[in-house]
C-alpha cells in the first residue's frame, strides 16, 4: 500500500439536534484531518474545502478509521455523489464489532492498547465549533486520527488489539487488517 490515508470528522450538530441517530447524514461537517502516509502528513479540512476532501480519499490505497462506515461517511456522503461506501476501507470499529459482537469505543482500544487518550468528546467538539474555536476542534480531531493510526499500526504489526471492558479490565482481541 502506497497511501494509507487515516481519516476523522467532527461534526457542527450533535444527533439529538437533527432527529436523533438515523439522520447523521444531517450533522454536517465542521472539520475533517486527515494523515497520509505517502505524504507523511496532516491535512485539515472545513466544510468548504469538503470536495478537496473527497478527492484525497479517492486517490488513497486505502482509507482507515474507526466507525467510518456508519458515521463518518455517512456526513460525508451529502458532499458528493459518489458512493464513499465503495472506496477500499478499513472500518476498526466494524471489524471489532464483528470480533466481538458488540461495540467498543476508540478511548477503550487506544487506552488499552497503546496507553493513549482522545483528548476530548465530539460533544466538546461541536462546542468549540459554535464558539468559533477551530483550531481546538482541528487539534482535537488531528489527536483522533492519531490514535486511530496507533492503534491500526498496532493491530497490523502484532495482529491483535486491547481493549477495556466494561468493568474496565483489559482484554485481547485478534484483528487482522
Amino acid at each position: 500500500m502506497n497511501n494509507i490515508v487515516f481519516f476523522d470528522v467532527e461534526t457542527k450538530y450533535l444527533a439529538d439536534e437533527v432527529g436523533g441517530w438515523d439522520n447523521i447524514h444531517r450533522m454536517e461537517l465542521a472539520v475533517a484531518v486527515t494523515y497520509s502516509t505517502a505524504e507523511a502528513a496532516y491535512r485539515h479540512f472545513t466544510d468548504e474545502q469538503a470536495a478537496d476532501l473527497i478527492a484525497e480519499l479517492q486517490r488513497a490505497d486505502l482509507v482507515v478509521g474507526f466507525n467510518l462506515f456508519r458515521f463518518d461517511y455517512t456526513v460525508l456522503q451529502p458532499y458528493t455523489d459518489f458512493p464513499l461506501r465503495t472506496l477500499p476501507t478499513v472500518d476498526m470499529l466494524q471489524k471489532l464489532y464483528r470480533a466481538l459482537g458488540f461495540r467498543v469505543s476508540l478511548d477503550a482500544v487506544a487506552g488499552a492498547t497503546l496507553s493513549a487518550k482522545k483528548s476530548a468528546d465530539g460533544i466538546q467538539a461541536v462546542r468549540w465549533y459554535r464558539s468559533g474555536e477551530i483550531d481546538k476542534v482541528i487539534a482535537y480531531c488531528q489527536r483522533d486520527v492519531e490514535v486511530t493510526r496507533g492503534v491500526y499500526e498496532f493491530g497490523k504489526r502484532h495482529g491483535f488489539v486491547r481493549f477495556h471492558d466494561r468493568y474496565y479490565k483489559v482484554r485481547q482481541v485478534p484483528v487482522n487488517w
